[in-house]
């Protein structure tokens, strides 16, 4: 594998713009940086700060939806990039495929070096009461990252020594056994966990309740349901996270960034950045009848048909999740050139489906747009800051919701059926903000439900089904209407698409990478 290693001397808050194609990318942290640097708490924080948002963005930016939404069957979307994910046709060369690959491997590979520079710099004689924690950070990173590997590729490469291999030339590297990519992924996060402060004074920043949601998590991916069911109710015995009051608020503007239901988010910023990124979550959702001179909207993913067939009357998780007929946003008051629809958007935005477009109709091919990760037409427009396709909300990638319900499911187990008080308990508070009636006993068909609505357009759903087995999964899939309001189209699922192909480019690289799985313990 032909190496591109980034040609950047790293400075804190200072980003890395460079990246390459291969998963040993690495940043350079020389001797004199070693020496001259990381000697105070800002400093160090200044490094694991460019982990929280910029590296993440050839996934969260398109990956994410296509992988975690449009296969799982919750999102619609046209174009040449996507489709293939709804009907199953994806192939090596995808380029979400290279992409998500890319961002995974260059945060194992930044990780990777971050942690052996701090730990020479505390054999030097750097502070271990900010370095440790900082090396904490790069570990729940690392761990985080490899979990997604595992769950996306399966068998993986792991490359712990980016550095080594790109001086050695030895770019061989095999796949290692999924069961050894999620070992790798837990013990990481172990490390986390152990090394995480209880808590940090400046919001969204990881704590060792980030690791053990995020452990939780794993376990259930693993069916090792006393572990979830363990570390799931270390968070909830915290006390430290709850419920967002307001579901749908959560999502439509920035000001709620970090809020006490955030165990870990992709952090951004439109002004005085240290993450060095904004969102771009909003142009791919919103709807193109809100975009303005400031705002742009190009509604590449959409609900799908049977995404909004999922939900229970009277979920106030719908108006949070998406944009139907009759949704409406009174402070929002986006203007066009067309005086119609001015006067049709004075009072406010207002999603119609009747109105002819232009007017200030919107009509697309499933009469719907996701509400999530969309804050508006732009200050000018009764809205919060928007440069072009640029925001300023995070993305959460773990949320205090999913920890309730990985706590009821890794109750459940495997059981047909539970009626436990504490797993109740768990479920329930997720539907009372909903607005929902308790249940009174729960099965994993209810669970799967309730985390399909809940999480919806979060790129998550997909690994739920997967979990399942290939048997479930089949039905899960084949059931669900991925077509139009005006043209249903139902698919045929097979075995290989349960995970996705490695790229490509990376097998012509490396053809290790064709051959069969090898142990990594």
């Amino acid at each position: 594998m032909k190496n591109k290693i980034i040609a950047a001397l790293l400075v804190p808050m200072t980003m890395l713009g460079s990246c390459s194609k291969s998963f040993i990318d690495r940043p350079s942290l020389d001797g004199t940086t070693l020496s001259n640097y990381y000697n105070t708490a800002e400093e160090v924080r200044g490094l694991t700060s460019t982990l929280y948002g910029l590296p993440w963005s050839g996934f969260e930016n398109r990956a994410m939806d296509a992988i975690g939404d449009v296969m799982a069957g919750n999102e619609y979307s046209g174009g040449n990039d996507d489709p293939p994910f709804s009907n199953f046709t994806f192939a090596s060369t995808s380029v979400r495929i290279a992409d998500t690959w890319k961002v995974f491997y260059k945060i194992g590979g930044w990780t990777s070096e971050y942690i052996k520079a701090l730990e020479e710099k505390k054999a030097n004689g750097g502070n271990a009461s900010f370095i440790d924690p900082a090396i904490a950070e790069c570990h729940f990173f690392r761990g985080t990252v490899y979990f997604y590997i595992a769950r996306i590729w399966g068998h993986a490469p792991i490359v712990t020594d980016p550095g080594g291999a790109a001086l050695s030339g030895n770019f061989n590297i095999p796949r290692y056994f999924k069961d050894d990519v999620l070992r790798f992924a837990l013990e990481e996060l172990q490390l986390a966990e152990t090394g995480l402060p209880e808590s940090d004074p400046v919001k969204g920043r990881l704590t060792k309740y980030s690791a053990k949601g995020m452990m939780a998590k794993l376990y259930l991916y693993k069916k090792d349901y006393a572990n979830a069911k363990a570390k799931a109710e270390e968070v909830i015995a915290s006390g430290k996270y709850d419920l967002f009051p307001d579901y749908g608020a959560m999502f439509n503007t920035s000001a709620n960034n970090n809020n006490i239901e955030s165990l870990f988010s992709i952090q951004h910023q439109l002004t005085g950045n240290p993450w060095g990124s904004a969102s771009q979550k909003q142009p791919d959702r919103g709807p193109s009848n809100m975009q303005t001179s400031e705002a742009s909207m190009w509604e590449l993913y959409i609900p799908s048909m049977d995404m909004k067939n999922a939900y229970e009357f009277g979920d106030l998780r719908r108006k949070g999740s998406m944009m139907e007929h009759g949704w409406s946003h009174p402070t929002w008051k986006p203007q066009g050139s067309d005086p119609t629809y001015n006067a049709f958007m004075a009072n406010g935005y207002k999603y119609d489906t009747l109105q002819p477009v232009g007017q200030g109709g919107q009509k697309n091919t499933t009469h719907s747009n996701i509400a999530k990760y969309v804050v508006g037409p732009g200050k000018a427009f009764g809205g919060e800051t928007v440069i072009g396709m640029n925001t300023g909300i995070n993305t959460m990638m773990l949320r205090y919701a999913d920890v309730l319900l990985i706590y009821a499911e890794a109750v459940l187990g495997d059981a047909a059926s539970t009626s436990d008080a504490s797993a109740l308990q768990a479920f329930n508070k997720v539907r009372a903000r909903a607005g929902l009636m308790a249940k009174e006993s729960i099965t994993m068909e209810d669970i799967l439900k309730e985390r399909r609505v809940e999480f919806a357009f979060e790129g998550d759903f997909w690994f739920d089904i997967q979990r399942q087995g290939f048997a479930k999964a089949k039905q899960i899939i084949e059931a669900q209407n991925r077509g139009t309001y005006e043209v249903p189209m139902y698919v045929t699922f097979s075995e290989q698409y349960m995970y996705l192909p490695i790229p490509a480019g990376e097998i012509l690289q490396d053809p290790e990478l064709a051959k069969d799985p090898v142990p990594y313990y």
